[in-house]
């Protein structure tokens, strides 16, 4: 959902809709030589790299105190190549949201971090169809982990979109 516009405190203009989500294309491990190469594929919901490094897609949920919505990070996690073929396998099962959860690596690294969020401990959540999973990550101190686990507001959001827009 995209909310009403705001104004950007980088540049001082009003930008349209304030998004809560963003997603990341690939793996922070993906280049696009590796597609040349086999072994290597890189879809909507899975990666390959070298036929041994397995990841999927996943969501990060951050609630949204002064919000109706949560915000969500599009994510990549890694998984054992046994996790991998599981999650394969009752991909298309109804009864998938009765799997326990995967243990992975986040293999995403999300702006407005520090410090980064590459390869922080995760653990998978299968979702009804048609739903990515979602992705706890370990209780740490990391001020992602935090984000999570306590919540951010509507600035915290605008900060990521600030970032978004001027990068």
């Amino acid at each position: 959902m995209i909310t009403p516009a705001f104004t950007c405190t980088c540049c001082g203009q009003e930008h349209d809709g304030l998004p809560f989500a963003y997603t990341m294309a690939a793996p922070a491990y993906w280049s696009p030589q590796l597609a040349e190469t086999s072994g290597n594929v890189l879809g909507d919901e899975y990666c390959l790299i070298d036929d041994e490094h397995h990841f999927v897609r996943g969501r990060i949920a951050l609630p949204v105190h002064d919000a109706d919505e949560d915000f969500e990070w599009g994510v990549w996690v890694s998984l054992s190549k046994v996790n991998f073929i599981r999650m394969g396998d009752v991909f298309d099962d109804p009864d998938r949201v009765n799997e326990p959860p995967y243990f992975g690596w986040l293999s995403t690294v999300l702006p407005g971090y520090e410090p980064t969020t590459l390869n922080l401990k995760t653990n998978l959540h299968t979702q009804p169809l048609g739903i990515r999973p979602l992705v706890e990550l370990e209780p740490t101190d990391h001020p992602l982990a935090v984000e999570q686990r306590e919540g951010i507001t509507r600035a915290r959001v605008q900060e990521f979109a600030e970032i978004a827009l001027h990068q």
